[in-house]
C-alpha cells in the first residue's frame, strides 16, 4: 500500500500522519513538549525537544516503510546553530514580543515601503529577522557564535536528513526574503548587516531535499499556514479560501501572481504551490478568545454547552460586543500590545451572552481579514473552513454569516500535516501537481451558507466593531 507521510512541528506537539494515494487517513500520532516563557512576553522551545517527538511520530507512522516524507511546522522561530550544527540557546518563537525596537530599527535601515515592497509585510516582533538583531543586542556572545540559521520543521529535517533547507513558503516569513522573486534578498541582508552564509538552501515545496537515513526522500514542505491551506484545497486564484477557526483565526486566498497590500494590513507570502503566492489576514485569539473566556470564568461545562447557552441570543446580543485583541494583533491592526475588551454589557447580559459575542467578535475579526482580500481583487467563492472551532455548526454559521460566504467542511481536518503528506506525493510523483493531489484526495462534506437575516444585521452592527479597536487604544493610552 502506498504510504505518504506528513509532519506538522507544532507549538504545543508534533503531529504526524501517514495517508494513501487517495489521501485516507491510515494512522495519526501526536506528542508533546514543553514551552518556555523565561521572561514576560517571551516564548521559547527546545528544538531538541521537536527532533525527539517527531522521532517517535515516525517511528510509530512506520515512516521508513513510506514513500515519502512532508514537512510543516510553526513559521518565524529562530533556531540560531553553532558550528557542531546545534542549537546555540532555545529556539525564539513565532508568538514572542520581545523585539519591538528591533522591528523599528529593520523598518528605519531598509524603508517601510521597500520592506513591504519586497516582503509583502512590515517588521512584526514575530517575524525572524528581528530576532536576529535581538540577539545581536543583547546576547552579543550567542551571536558571533552563530554558523547557521533555521525555522523549526527545518531542524528537524537537519536531523533527519543532514542537510540545511527551507522552502518558499516558510523563507516568507523570516523578512530577509525577497518574496516576489522567491529567493533570498541581498538588498535585505546587506541593510541589515547579517551574514549571507548563514541562510539555508531554498526550495520550492514539492521539491525532495534529501533522505532521511532510512532512505524514504524528504520534500521541503511549507510553513503551516500555507500547508494547511493546500490540505483544505486551496491551490490556484479564484477558488476556495481558507478560514481557519484555530486559536488564531486566519483568513487565506492564493494569488496567481504576487500582491501586496500597500499598507501591509494583510500577509503577502509565497504559496506551497510552485509559481503562486497568497495573501492571508491573521488574528491571534480565535478560538483562544473562547478558551480564555471559559477559564476566566472558572467553567466546569464542556465548550458545547457554552455554544448551546450562547444560541439562545439573537444576532447583536443586545448590543454587547467582544473585541478579540487579547494578545496583541496582526492584521488589519499590526499592533502587539492590542487589549480585547466587552463593550455594551448590561444587566440582562449572562453567560450565554458572553459566549455569542466572543463568537461574533472573532467573525467580524476575520471578516475585517477578508475585506482587505477582495481590495486586492480576489473574492473566493466559498471558504475551506478548518480548526477546533468548526465543530460549532452555530459558530460557522455565525462566521459564514458575518464572512457572506458559503463554507465547506472537508472530509479530512488534519490541518498542516495533511498538506505535507500531499507534497510528499507531489515530490515523489504518486501525483502530477498539488491540484491533482487536491483533486484525488480533498473532499467536500458539508456546506454552511449564511443565514440572510443574519447577514444583514451583522451587516447593520459591523460598524461598531470597527470603532472598538481606536477606542481601546484611546483608553489604553490614556
Amino acid at each position: 500500500m502506498t504510504r505518504l507521510v506528513g509532519l506538522d512541528i507544532g507549538t504545543s506537539s508534533v503531529k504526524g500522519l501517514a495517508i494513501d494515494q487517495h489521501g485516507a487517513v491510515l494512522t495519526v500520532v501526536e506528542r508533546g513538549y514543553p514551552l518556555s516563557t523565561p521572561r514576560p512576553g517571551w516564548s521559547e522551545q527546545d528544538p531538541d525537544d521537536w527532533w525527539r517527538a517527531a522521532t517517535e511520530v515516525l517511528d510509530a507512522l512506520d515512516a521508513d516503510r513510506a514513500l515519502g516524507i512532508g514537512l510543516s511546522g510553526q513559521m518565524h522561530g529562530l533556531v540560531a546553530l553553532g558550528a557542531d550544527q546545534r542549537p546555540l540557546r532555545p529556539a525564539i518563537l513565532w508568538n514572542d514580543g520581545r523585539t519591538e525596537a528591533q522591528c523599528a530599527e529593520i523598518e528605519a535601515r531598509v524603508g517601510l515601503d521597500r520592506l513591504i515592497e519586497l516582503t509583502g509585510n512590515r517588521a512584526l516582533a514575530g517575524f525572524t529577522a528581528p530576532k536576529l538583531l535581538w540577539l545581536r543586542e543583547h546576547e552579543p556572545e550567542t551571536y558571533e557564535a552563530i554558523h547557521a540559521i533555521l525555522l523549526p520543521k527545518d531542524y528537524v529535517r537537519l536531523r533527519l536528513c543532514g542537510v540545511r533547507a527551507t522552502d518558499v513558503a516558510d523563507a516568507s516569513g523570516t523578512l530577509l526574503f525577497d518574496v516576489p522573486a522567491r529567493r533570498w534578498s541581498d538588498e535585505l541582508i546587506g541593510a541589515l548587516d547579517l551574514d549571507r552564509s548563514w541562510l539555508p538552501e531554498v526550495r520550492e515545496s514539492p521539491e525532495v531535499t534529501a533522505e532521511s537515513a532510512g532512505g524514504v526522500p524528504v520534500v521541503a514542505g511549507a510553513g503551516d499556514q500555507a500547508a494547511g491551506a493546500l490540505g483544505v484545497g486551496v491551490v490556484a486564484a479564484g477558488g476556495p479560501a481558507s478560514v481557519v477557526l484555530g486559536t488564531s483565526g486566519v483568513v487565506f486566498s492564493a494569488l496567481d501572481a504576487y500582491r501586496h497590500d500597500p499598507r501591509a494590513r494583510l500577509h503577502a507570502f509565497c504559496h506551497a504551490v510552485p509559481g503562486t503566492w497568497h495573501v492571508m489576514g491573521v488574528m491571534l485569539s480565535a478560538a483562544g478568545s473562547l478558551h480564555w473566556l471559559r477559564h476566566a470564568l472558572g467553567c466546569e461545562v464542556d465548550y458545547d454547552q457554552l455554544v448551546a447557552e450562547a444560541a439562545e441570543w439573537e444576532p447583536g446580543v443586545e448590543g454587547l460586543l467582544f473585541a478579540p485583541y487579547l494578545a496583541g494583533e496582526r492584521t488589519p491592526h499590526a499592533d502587539p500590545r492590542a487589549r480585547g475588551g466587552f463593550l455594551g454589557l448590561g444587566v440582562r447580559h449572562n453567560r450565554g451572552a458572553l459566549v455569542r459575542a466572543v463568537l461574533e467578535g472573532v467573525a467580524f475579526g476575520l471578516r475585517d481579514s477578508l475585506d482587505l482580500i477582495v481590495e486586492l481583487g480576489e473574492r473566493p467563492r466559498v471558504g475551506r473552513v478548518s480548526g477546533g472551532g468548526a465543530r460549532s455548526h452555530l459558530w460557522l454559521e455565525i462566521v459564514a454569516s458575518v464572512l457572506d460566504l458559503p463554507l465547506e467542511l472537508c472530509t479530512v481536518d488534519e490541518g498542516a500535516a495533511y498538506g505535507a503528506a500531499l507534497l510528499a506525493g507531489v515530490g515523489t510523483g504518486v501525483f502530477a501537481s498539488p491540484a491533482e493531489a487536491v483533486e484525488q484526495c480533498v473532499r467536500v462534506t458539508r456546506v454552511i451558507e449564511p443565514r440572510a437575516e443574519w447577514v444583514a444585521r451583522y451587516a447593520e452592527i459591523r460598524p461598531r466593531f470597527q470603532a472598538a479597536y481606536p477606542a481601546l487604544r484611546k483608553v489604553r493610552e490614556a
